[in-house]
């Protein structure tokens, strides 16, 4: 007798990136329905009446009726937080690592420094012009929508009471980045690792890049004989953390869905449908930016921008779960290099330097916020001023950690810069986790696009060693 359920099983088998869509979809849709259901009243019913010390298991007399269905609700909430929290050091685990050998493999095969060079000039030159055209559609599209007009004087002062604890931890932040020397300077400074063992350990990806990069490239001075099983030995340990790549993105779905359930759960619905015009002028000026910037330059590199989203689709919804463009590179590398056909070397230098240099969706949303929350007090920003805010904004993107609210930190600097108030940004912060999900995919898209676009060049440059796989003939896994 035929099984017809094995006959049908690759059929009705997902791929990896449905798989995780489906867990982003049901994890928005279970935090959303906690969020709007569940409330001090819930943890009342179940004996608990002081939620945050109950959760955190810590004594209080208040929660001495809790009884075994509140146990149970927390345990829920522990399981979720520790799924979540399992994969996203996995990730970080990997990151770093992957960077590490897989950049040292790929400049000593080179063979030339001079050729380092050229690629390393052209993807910081490629994107500090997308970051600035990143900045210009977004103070061009909030001078015209001018959502902080519409946002009521009360809505703000609400807000504004509500964060203020917030927003002296981020200017605590920020200060003490300001006394480490201005922004351009600390950011070199910074990039030179002093141990590297220390820049390993922390995760320093910056510093990981820059060691990576010398260690290549005084490889590429030693004679093949010396330098070849040393370049052999980091490309097998590139290819075991890419094997563990592929073995993550098969629990990624339950991952995502934890990761979103928490967001979601946490969000608050009111301060979304409060600052919704906000929201959305950021949501549109990210989807300016793809059509604007990046579809015209993967237009030129030979493909299409629907072939780049759809072959970075796995990366691009870790990157909205996470929140994190460090934490979503290994997955951006392995689709950047499988469902893209950019090569190993190029793959490696562009999305490693990206992840630490290019937040095109982080400098967008920097420049409609700044602009937004001087509208809220009234401010008429002069053309100057907005001139300030564009270099500004670029050096701060150009300096952001690529991790959770990372570039509210930096942002600080931005609105110092034009004497915008720092209360304004307590608005904002209502509503920033959920932007930066929105933006960490836009930072991601553009570490791709400027993949294809620096691997178009080098091969039309002769500097390839084979022909491109366009992503017009490309499919994602």
């Amino acid at each position: 007798m035929i099984d017809a359920s094995a006959h049908y099983a690759p059929a009705m088998k997902l791929s990896v990136p449905v798989r995780i869509l489906l867990g982003v979809l049901a994890g928005l849709a279970v935090g959303l329905a906690l969020n709007a259901w569940w409330s001090p009243a819930s943890w009342a019913w179940l004996g608990v009446n002081d939620a945050a010390a109950y959760l955190a298991r810590t004594d209080a007399p208040a929660n001495a009726q809790a009884g075994v269905m509140a146990g149970a609700a927390r345990l829920a909430v522990e399981a979720t937080n520790f799924t979540a929290d399992v994969f996203l050091r996995a990730l970080r685990f990997i990151a770093v690592p992957l960077v590490l050998f897989s950049l040292i493999a790929g400049v000593a095969a080179l063979g030339d420094v001079r050729r380092l060079g050229r690629i390393g000039l052209r993807t910081v030159s490629l994107f500090v012009v997308t970051t600035v055209l990143a900045i210009v559609i977004g103070l061009v599209l909030v001078n015209v929508v001018q959502p902080g007009h519409m946002v009521s004087e009360e809505t703000r002062n609400q807000l504004a009471q509500a964060r203020q604890g917030d927003v002296a931890a981020r200017q605590t932040q920020a200060t003490a980045l300001a006394e480490q020397g201005a922004a351009v300077w600390r950011m070199l400074l910074s990039a030179v690792p002093t141990n590297p063992f220390d820049a390993l350990a922390r995760g320093d990806m910056l510093q990981v890049v820059v060691m990576a990069l010398v260690l290549g490239a005084g490889l590429t001075l030693l004679p093949q004989d010396r330098r070849g099983p040393l370049v052999n030995l980091c490309e097998s340990i590139n290819e075991v953390f890419t094997k563990i790549i592929h073995g993550l993105m098969w629990i990624a779905p339950v991952a995502v869905f934890c990761l979103m359930v928490r967001v979601a759960a946490g969000l608050g619905t009111e301060v979304v449908a409060a600052l919704g015009v906000f929201c959305a002028t950021v949501v549109g000026g990210l989807v300016l930016l793809l059509v604007v910037v990046y579809a015209p330059l993967v237009w030129l590199a030979g493909a299409n921008l629907w072939r780049v989203i759809v072959g970075m689709m796995p990366a691009q919804l870790l990157a909205f779960s996470t929140s994190s463009s460090a934490a979503t590179l290994p997955v951006t590398m392995r689709c950047v290099r499988e469902n893209l056909g950019v090569s190993e070397r190029t793959t490696s230098f562009v999305c490693s330097l990206g992840a630490t240099i290019n937040m095109d969706g982080t400098a967008l949303y920097q420049a409609i916020s700044a602009v937004f929350i001087a509208q809220l007090y009234n401010m008429d920003l002069t053309l100057g001023q907005q001139l300030t805010l564009v270099a500004a904004t670029t050096l701060s993107a150009i300096g952001a950690p690529g991790i959770p609210g990372g570039g509210i930190v930096v942002f600080v600097v931005v609105l110092q810069s034009v004497g915008i108030p720092l209360e304004g940004l307590a608005v904002i912060l209502a509503v920033d986790r959920l932007l930066d999900m929105f933006r960490t995919v836009i930072n991601v898209t553009g570490d791709a696009v400027g993949a294809v676009v620096i691997e178009r060049l080098e091969r039309s440059g002769g500097h390839a060693d084979a022909e491109p796989a366009l992503p017009s003939a490309s499919k994602p896994d």
